[in-house]
């Protein structure tokens, strides 16, 4: 199957069902459909063929859903550009994947004006700005006559981060359905009407749940920016049932001042991944918005491959801390524990995550070497260290290159954030080495904290070293007022605080 042939399918049954929702402006089924093959003709009409890359840089909004349907339609194959990226990222992104045709929306234009001068294969550019409604009605309505394969390539995603030039993963029209059913295979059904969020842009993670909602005839919400109090008002005023999240997003809406006040009983599942959600965070969650609360682990190379929902994370578990954990392994993948030999460990031992699913990467896009470096007998390799225990339960570690290595001890900086985020007055934190003298590297938590607030350096230190033992403790705790680095996703950008600290340092590891 394709994903056009199913759309298609959803938009005969649901025609008239609102489909698409930002801010003001609705779409029915049969509307969005409608703009959708517009979209698909005026692209053709440009020249493209089946298969050929479309740039797109954008916020949600309903000119991003024409985007999707339309490139879907055309079996054009989408590369999401992510906004606030540099200007050589995005070079990066076009050229290597030879997008013949960027669309920009008007408020990111300015990100990659003139960029075909630089991207030689770029023949247009389509910009959506005032004259974009009209551009579209003038395109045909009529369904575009082109043959689509389930082996087709759908779209080009690439590897997260902000620096460097990252790699581009290819999903076929089956595998990109075949995600987007894994990710929902635990989830409560979507019934026709639900209503799904997107906080998140949907280039980004929050798009692997567009697809499966739309197929069950339910409703896209778009916010193109996020505030906690606008998302609050916007969960509660269109009843939203499924949402996805990343901890930061869910740490702010919790600790929003009227989220307790609030009718959230349309609520069926949160989804909270990409990154380790804090104990704290989890709870609190939990408590504002009831047993809705579900976590999932899988990348952009290879996923879904784990997911838990809230009879398993909050549950109390003989030989486990399903608390700590990050899912157990799907019906639909396979999950192992690997030394540096790429030979599977024993049940709680600590090595890294592997996995394969039917939603995973075939390779890196025109990288080989990279794809041999990650895909080894079919099996990804994650990068994230963790372990498996006995009744199934997955526990991320950290990233491998993320481990700080103090007097010959590993330390994790996800334990530690884990631990000073338990703190009251603490509201983000982010840990990772910095060099020593004599240990080598020691851990360095950077702390943020409401103007005065009156947790101390010494505080905070004493706290892990309770919970933690002394020699995981950090060296030095500094305090701030301004949120902590992000990724477009929210992630918080751990490498971003630690670069001063190595200025003069020729390798970001030091020996003691």
């Amino acid at each position: 199957m394709d994903v056009r042939t199913l759309m298609q399918q959803a938009v005969i049954n649901h025609a008239d069902r609102t489909c698409v929702v930002h801010r003001d402006h609705r779409l029915s089924f049969a509307e969005a459909w409608d703009r959708g093959i517009r979209m698909a003709n005026g692209l053709l009409s440009m020249g493209l063929q089946p298969g050929d890359r479309v740039g797109v840089i954008e916020d949600n909004s309903v000119e991003a859903a024409d985007f999707f349907h339309g490139a879907a339609i055309a079996n054009l194959v989408r590369v999401p550009l992510y906004p606030r990226n540099g200007r050589e990222a995005h070079v990066h992104m076009l050229s290597h994947t030879d997008c013949k045709v960027l669309v920009a929306s008007d408020a990111h234009y300015h990100e990659v004006v003139d960029i075909s001068d630089e991207v030689p294969s770029i023949q247009h550019t389509l910009v959506r700005d005032a004259t974009y409604e009209d551009w579209l009605a003038a395109q045909s309505a009529e369904l575009p006559d082109i043959d689509i394969a389930p082996e087709d390539n759908f779209i080009i995603r690439h590897t997260g981060g902000t620096t460097g030039l990252s790699k581009g993963v290819a999903y076929t029209h089956r595998a990109w359905l075949n995600a987007g059913r894994d990710w929902f295979y635990t989830f409560p059904p979507v019934e026709p009407g639900d209503k799904c969020l997107h906080m998140g842009p949907i280039s980004h993670g929050s798009g692997y749940q567009y697809l499966p909602t739309f197929l069950g005839g339910g409703c896209n919400v778009m916010m193109d920016h996020f505030d906690p109090e606008e998302t609050l008002d916007v969960m509660e005023r269109e009843g939203i049932a499924f949402m996805f999240m990343v901890p930061t997003m869910a740490n702010a809406l919790v600790r929003a001042r009227t989220s307790r006040d609030r009718d959230f009983s349309k609520l069926k599942c949160i989804l909270i991944a990409a990154a380790p959600i804090a104990d704290a965070t989890a709870l609190a969650a939990r408590e504002v918005f009831g047993d809705v609360l579900y976590q999932g682990y899988g990348q952009t190379e290879v996923l879904p491959v784990a997911m838990m929902g809230p009879a398993q994370w909050f549950a109390e578990v003989e030989g486990s801390t399903p608390l700590r954990a990050c899912g157990m392994p799907l019906p639909f993948a396979q999950i192992e524990i690997w030394n540096d030999q790429n030979q599977a460990l024993p049940r709680g031992e600590v090595g890294e995550i592997v996995a394969r699913s039917d939603g995973q990467m075939a390779g890196f896009w025109n990288n080989p070497e990279a794809t041999r470096a990650r895909v080894v007998r079919g099996w990804v390799k994650t990068g994230d260290m963790g372990r498996l225990d006995e009744n199934g339960y997955l526990y991320i570690v950290d990233r491998a290159d993320d481990m700080i290595i103090s007097g010959g001890y590993n330390i994790w900086p996800m334990e530690l954030e884990n631990v000073i985020a338990d703190h009251d007055e603490v509201l983000e934190v982010a840990v990772f080495g910095v060099p020593h003298e004599k240990w080598g590297e020691t851990p360095h938590a950077v702390c943020v904290v409401a103007a005065g607030a009156s947790v101390s350096e010494e505080e905070i230190i004493e706290l892990c070293a309770r919970r933690l033992g002394s020699y995981k403790k950090p060296s030095a705790v500094t305090f701030r007022a301004e949120p902590l680095p992000k990724s477009p996703v929210g992630k918080i950008m751990r490498k971003n605080l630690r670069e001063p600290f190595w200025e003069g340092h020729d390798r970001r590891i030091s020996g003691s």
